[in-house]
């Protein structure tokens, strides 16, 4: 990282994870690690929208591209009193590609990364200093092709809960957490019309507080919701 700021908010951002549950619009379990480390292990992989895929293939042939280029991102899960929280970053808006926009920490493989496990659990610590062990990793969902030429595995893990988080302002404009349970609501993550370069397309998205949380991001939390069989 070439510039980082420790983070001074992570108390009230903790605070705000632990009682955004009480937000919920229709009763569920308690989301506890144990719980989805049984559900995750039963349930069959993910598919996503077919429309989302064509649409990936389309751009790539539009910019004569061969092939996609390998990339992960970090599902990072942190556990407080039997409930599980997402953590999720905004992008910094001087940023030339998706400024603003709500992500998980992640990106391209590098050489040096011996699998795309560590590509996701370095692009964390790069990103937002928060670190992962291989033992407390759950898995990983079907890898996503984006419009932009990626192939993006999504590998998930657990994080210890009172991680010392430290932002790389180059990267990361905000770190926040959501509860996993907001995001397998019925329903929560819709298609909605956006407009691009001239043209609507209808992509996965939902709001939390003031957050917007659309494309990839959505479209991964969509098909893990999904996975999971509660919506």
């Amino acid at each position: 990282m070439d510039k980082a700021t420790r983070m001074t908010n992570t108390a009230t951002s903790n605070q705000s994870a632990r009682s955004a549950p009480n937000m919920r619009q229709s009763p569920m379990r308690p989301l506890s690690r144990h719980w989805l480390v049984q559900r995750f292990s039963l349930s069959p992989g993910c598919q996503y929208d077919e429309r989302v895929i064509k649409r990936a293939t389309d751009a790539m042939k539009r910019q004569t591209q061969t092939e996609l280029r390998p990339a992960a991102v970090m599902i990072a899960l942190a556990e407080r009193e039997g409930e599980l929280h997402v953590l999720l970053t905004k992008r910094a808006t001087h940023l030339k590609h998706h400024p603003g926009q709500i992500s998980f920490p992640g990106g391209k493989v590098e050489r040096s990364d011996k699998d795309i496990v560590e590509t996701a659990i370095r692009e964390m610590e790069e990103e937002i200093g928060v670190t992962a062990n291989r033992t407390d990793l759950l898995g990983s969902l079907t890898p996503l092709p984006t419009v932009s030429g990626y192939l993006v595995t999504p590998v998930i893990a657990f994080v210890d809960p009172n991680y010392d988080a430290v932002i790389d302002e180059n990267e990361v404009d905000t770190l926040f957490e959501v509860p996993l349970a907001q995001f397998l609501r019925r329903n929560a993550i819709r298609k909605q019309p956006f407009q691009v370069r001239g043209n609507t397309y209808d992509i996965y998205a939902m709001t939390y507080q003031d957050h917007l949380i659309w494309g990839v991001t959505a479209q991964i939390l969509h098909a893990f919701s999904q996975q999971l069989c509660l919506n």
